[in-house]
């Protein structure tokens, strides 16, 4: 994917003659560098080298962003973060419960809730759509409303709702069919989930709107005209 530009908009790099301070998009730290994209884009060493779950977290616990559509954009242009892969089970739950946190006012739960989301996604492996009949993503719904409710095996309206987000999430994934496409079924998922926390709980996540697919040039599998995001 993205080899050389920038990780978050793609646009070429600018080097600098001298060093300046500059603030990582991803952990929020200052640093000395040379070098930034054409928008003032920086991301350090670090994160540059971290794997997907650590970005995911490094950058989540620093960001007051309320649209996980964006979170998971700059995310999903991480080198870490593969055109399919486990890392989008962790990634669409935690997204959405920043969102969530940020928008009520409780950002200070998000880094309990992104350790135990991470905990739970490490469950669900690759290729749970195609091996277990369940999309790690609709799945990552579940996980995301059991996070934010405290629901457990014990609980009732917690319980249902939980496993309500789920199978509503993954009845809409499956009406697209296959084969795979982890950024269609993210994008869906966290779609899904803005609707319910409305309907349920009136709270309103920032939404997408006429989302398009920025990823399909990197997927031979891309059902094209039958995805909603290929325009």
């Amino acid at each position: 994917m993205n080899k050389s530009n920038c990780l978050i908009c793609n646009k070429e790099l600018v080097y600098f003659n001298e060093s300046k301070k500059m603030k990582c998009y991803y952990c929020d730290k200052e640093f000395y560098s040379t070098t930034s994209c054409e928008n003032g884009h920086y991301v350090c060493d670090i994160c540059h080298s971290n794997d997907a779950n650590k970005i995911i977290k490094t950058y989540l616990i620093n960001s007051k962003e309320k649209n996980p559509f964006i979170m998971a954009r700059s995310l999903e242009y991480h080198p870490s973060i593969k055109m399919h892969g486990p890392e989008h089970h962790f990634l669409v739950p935690a997204v959405l419960t920043t969102a969530y946190l940020n928008t009520i006012g409780e950002e200070y739960k998000k880094g309990e809730y992104l350790d135990e989301i991470e905990k739970r996604a490490k469950n669900v492996l690759g290729g749970f759509c195609g091996f277990y009949g369940a999309c790690g993503s609709g799945i990552g719904n579940g996980i995301f409303m059991s996070v934010i409710l405290n629901a457990t095996p014990l609980c009732n309206e917690e319980w249902s709702l939980s496993n309500l987000i789920t199978s509503k999430t993954l009845k809409i994934i499956s009406d697209y069919g296959g084969p795979r496409c982890c950024k269609r079924v993210s994008n869906i998922a966290m779609e899904t989930a803005i609707d319910f926390i409305d309907e349920y709980f009136q709270v309103k996540l920032e939404k997408e709107e006429n989302f398009k697919c920025e990823f399909k040039e990197y997927n031979k599998e891309c059902i094209k005209n039958r995805c909603k995001y290929f325009k």
